[in-house]
């Protein structure tokens, strides 16, 4: 069945991938059942009985898109509990809401969970070892969505995306931390050597609309563009781009559990999902850049 025959929900839609996710399947054609309250914000993924009394109004639905967490490793550090109680019972309830409304489908997304790379590219079947409470509460999600495919039969899609950036992300993130201080002439950062795998919002998006309409019963696919630029390289990057210089003040901090370099391999979704990354880092910096231009 193709996404424009479907009816679907989207948890955490006001978000910055949720937006896009939204958008794309509307030009789909899409029927979206919204999970939101009646004050027009999103319902709280923690409360099962608010999300309980959701589902009269839910009617059926084909597939749930899993998008809503807490997603900052920095906070996870500083309040481990809300990073945990959000991500994993928050993720129990959309399971157990599929398993109570006869959802077939729910597309989980987790993240980076292999810590320290042993070789590179990474692929699927390297070595699960979270380095922060966010990667580890996103890898115990993947264990509940496993647990209620094999227990009750539900369809569970899990995408691992590497560093996703683009138009609407939030500044505490490295690309938009930097665009939003060329103006100010100055961009402080604490540590220029880490090397990140980036993939553009559109391609996401793409990985997210073909997992939707993938037959298989339980997957996990890699998302990345499989190329890594270290800090240094980006704020060069974005600086070339802008044709004017900055001040860049490295603070020498590097964060806890830091993983230097990875980079994704992702041939089992261009294999098996039909994926692939169109967008070039220095194309998606080209277009985060041209409003400001």
């Amino acid at each position: 069945m193709k996404l424009s025959e479907m009816r679907i929900s989207v948890t955490g839609e006001d978000g910055f991938i949720g937006r896009h996710l939204v958008n794309a399947l509307k030009e789909l054609n899409s029927s979206i059942a919204s999970l939101k309250g009646q004050n027009g914000r999103s319902l709280d993924i923690r409360d099962m009985d608010l999300i309980k009394g959701k589902i009269s109004e839910l009617g059926d639905i084909d597939i749930l898109y899993h998008l809503a967490a807490k997603t900052s490793v920095i906070s996870s550090y500083e309040d481990p509990y809300a990073t945990y109680e959000t991500n994993l019972l928050g993720t129990l309830n959309m399971l157990e809401l599929c398993r109570l409304c006869d959802i077939d489908k729910i597309v989980y997304a987790s993240s980076y969970v292999y810590g320290t790379p042993h070789y590179l590219p990474i692929d699927e079947k390297h070595v699960t070892d979270p380095s922060n409470p966010y990667s580890r509460s996103k890898l115990l999600g993947e264990e509940l969505c496993k647990s209620y495919h094999e227990n009750f039969g539900i369809r569970c899609i899990i995408l691992r995306p590497f560093n996703i950036y683009g138009p609407g992300q939030g500044s505490d993130f490295l690309i938009p931390k930097v665009i939003s201080s060329l103006s100010r002439g100055e961009v402080v950062v604490r540590d220029l050597e880490p090397k990140r795998d980036f993939v553009y919002i559109t391609d996401m998006i793409d990985a997210y609309l073909k997992a939707g309409e993938y037959q298989g019963d339980f997957d996990i696919f890699n998302i990345g563009y499989g190329k890594s630029y270290s800090v240094k390289d980006i704020i060069e990057k974005i600086i070339r781009i802008y044709g004017s210089n900055i001040r860049v003040i490295c603070e020498g901090k590097r964060r806890r559990n830091e993983i230097m370099d990875c980079y994704a391999n992702a041939g089992k979704a261009r294999d098996m999902l039909g994926w692939r990354p169109l967008i070039s880092i220095d194309e998606g910096l080209r277009m985060m850049l041209k409003n400001i231009m």
